[in-house]
């Protein structure tokens, strides 16, 4: 696992306007979810408006769980340290992979038909994937890409999953923004 701690630094005004420090350190939510092989999240920052209120102390809203999607009209900034997968992924039965995503309040997004990969979904959002250290292939319904440090994804909706083939840890950025599926879309999920 990637030893690199990670920093977030919140800025905000005093109360004479100028910008400021508000806080730097460790991102408060911070969980590995679904057992030793699983990523750990760092959740950063969400929204729940766009065009987001700023206001001097820049309170981010309050959250009890992690959650995979951001929230609606927001947005959602975390990073991830998505370990190499093991065996016990590959044997992984479609009822522990919902219950995987039930536990980021995301059963609905689990794609069961896939076979692709047991972690396979699709989030109604829009989702800038920066890799910042590592590897990780991404895998779609027709298709796989190595994506490295330095690269950027973007996701628009579409069903995918990610697997970590590199035996090395993966680090990654995403920005969720929300998102809604055109009627044409709509039309081949239901």
């Amino acid at each position: 696992m990637n030893s690199t701690p990670v920093r977030r630094i919140i800025t905000g005004h005093n109360v004479e306007g100028q910008s400021m420090i508000l806080e730097d350190g460790s991102p408060p939510r911070t969980k590995r979810i679904g057992g030793e092989e699983a990523p750990v999240f760092y959740e950063i920052w969400n929204t729940r408006l766009s065009p987001a209120p700023i206001s001097p102390v820049c309170n981010e809203p309050t959250e009890d769980a992690i959650v995979l999607a951001p929230p609606k009209q927001g947005t959602r900034i975390r990073i991830l340290d998505i370990p190499p997968e093991g065996e016990t992924l590959s044997t992984r039965s479609t009822e522990e992979a919902r219950a995987h995503f039930a536990a980021i309040g995301a059963a609905d997004a689990h794609m069961a038909a896939s076979s692709r990969h047991p972690h396979m979904h699709r989030t109604e959002s829009i989702d800038y994937g920066i890799v910042l250290e590592g590897e990780i292939t991404l895998l779609l319904d027709q298709g796989e890409t190595v994506v490295r440090a330095g690269d950027v994804v973007v996701q628009c909706g579409t069903s995918h999953g990610w697997a970590n083939r590199s035996g090395e840890n993966c680090r990654i950025a995403f920005v969720l923004i929300d998102g809604c599926f055109d009627d044409e879309l709509k039309g081949y999920f239901t």
